[in-house]
């Protein structure tokens, strides 16, 4: 009788089938959310450099200070208040979460790759990681700051008594588009504007959900490419805003 032989699967931490460079990805993403939380931790305390006033009128604020809080007696820099809730917001994204997973606890390192789980495992059930159910509330409050940064894209644009555009302006209207669409994108959004719904076609309420259910889905579809653009662009607005308040860079009139 014959009998068949199988190859034994490689087991344990790393061990894959896999023939690419798996570890390039966690690897590299690792890398640049570290360069980017370090940035963006470190202008959080500077607390100063993060306005450009126009003549007369208007002028350039960090997002990373918006919206714009004094408080009387309060020692540190209000960054340290105002981002509380956008971190929170990314540290319980759904794309985030799968990032960081990979590139700092190796759970799992990359698809098909073992990983270092002991037999205690519970997954996102318990303390910290269920506080990633925060996640839906976390929409709802940054959703406001988008108010408050589209405000801040009108402000850069007048110039005095008169509208105009420079440099700046279009730094800080990327920036507030890309974050637009990072949220807007996100699975919270989607489930907002289209769940709990069992029929789509019942009423013109649900028909009209349905159409912004859609367009979600089709935004959703492209969140991963929106975190990091979104994160990339809030950090390089903050630093041109302190380039041209520290007088390293000057802003260049477009119109």
């Amino acid at each position: 009788m014959a009998v068949a032989t199988h190859a034994v699967r490689p087991t344990g931490f790393a061990a894959t089938e896999r023939r690419d460079a798996w570890w390039v990805a966690p690897l590299v993403q690792g890398l640049l959310l570290a360069t980017l939380i370090c940035y963006a931790n470190w202008a959080a305390i500077q607390g100063n450099d993060y306005y450009v006033p126009h003549a007369g009128g208007g002028g350039y604020l960090s997002p990373f200070y918006s919206p714009l809080i004094i408080i009387p007696g309060f020692p540190y820099s209000p960054a340290l208040l105002i981002l509380l809730p956008p971190i929170l917001f990314r540290a319980t994204c759904y794309y985030y979460r799968k990032a960081y997973y990979r590139s700092y606890f190796l759970d799992p390192p990359a698809c098909a790759v073992g990983e270092p789980r002991g037999h205690g495992y519970r997954g996102e059930t318990a303390f910290p990681f269920i506080l990633q159910n925060l996640h839906r509330y976390a929409f709802y409050i940054t959703f406001v700051y988008l108010v408050f940064l589209w405000r801040d894209v009108f402000a850069a644009a007048r110039f005095g008594s008169g509208l105009g555009i420079g440099v700046g302006t279009l730094v800080l209207l990327i920036n507030t588009s890309a974050l637009t669409l990072y949220s807007f994108s996100c699975h919270s959004a989607r489930h907002l504007v289209g769940g709990t719904l069992d029929c789509f076609s019942c009423s013109a309420r649900a028909r009209v959900r349905h159409s912004a259910w859609r367009g979600a889905s089709a935004l959703n579809e492209h969140h991963m490419a929106f975190a990091w653009i979104s994160f990339v662009a809030v950090c390089a607005a903050d630093l041109y805003v302190r380039l041209v308040a520290a007088g390293v860079i000057g802003d260049l009139r477009l119109l």
